[in-house]
């Protein structure tokens, strides 16, 4: 029971739809209606508003670290908050607020693995950032973050419960990233800052 109880609680954190929330109170387009549709900090900077996109990145990243510090606060053991961290995760994935559509996850998979260890988020954050900066691709980031996580995980805290959330996450992700892969490949993704995707050549 305790277990479910801690789930319910990471899920129904995770599920909290910043992006639909900020864009609301900024008098903004509803990010499900223009770009890739997405709920996520990249497609609302195609909205032109980057402070709407910052502060969609904090309350993203934010519910993520704050429900696996909550569990850690309450006392709880490796197992429940692995469990809390993964079941925040799949609650920006799987929102119930929007009957259970949701975004990709790579900002509230970053504060989770911060609240991991954070040496561990740095170091997924870093590569994330790199690889996005370097192309201007924020997918291809997120999908090369989301490889090197479980390495990333594995190095510093060794096999485990959070080691297993981590490499659910991280598939999770890339399969999230599925459309992005195939335009990727056809050189048609979106780049950084861009409103709308690119045309195809």
């Amino acid at each position: 029971m305790t277990a479910v109880l801690f789930a319910l609680g990471g899920y129904l954190a995770g599920s909290i739809p910043f992006a639909v929330i900020v864009s609301r109170i900024l008098a903004l387009p509803d990010p499900r209606t223009y770009g890739s549709r997405n709920i996520g900090a990249t497609n609302v900077l195609r909205s032109g508003h980057r402070i709407a996109a910052l502060l969609t990145l904090m309350g993203d990243a934010g519910k993520g670290w704050g429900a696996v510090l909550v569990a850690r606060v309450l006392g709880a053991d490796d197992v429940l908050i692995a469990i809390v961290g993964l079941a925040a995760f799949l609650g920006h994935v799987f929102s119930v607020w929007l009957r259970f559509q949701g975004g990709k996850g790579v900002a509230t998979a970053a504060g989770v693995l911060i609240a991991f260890d954070w040496r561990l988020g740095l170091a997924v954050i870093v590569v994330w950032l790199a690889v996005a900066a370097a192309s201007r691709y924020s997918s291809l980031g997120a999908i090369v973050a989301a490889l090197f996580a479980p390495v990333a995980i594995w190095y510093f805290l060794g096999p485990g419960p959070v080691f297993a959330a981590v490499v659910a996450m991280s598939v999770i992700l890339i399969v999230r990233h599925k459309a992005n892969i195939v335009k990727l490949a056809r050189g048609e993704e979106s780049r950084i800052g861009e409103k709308k995707a690119a045309t195809p050549s």
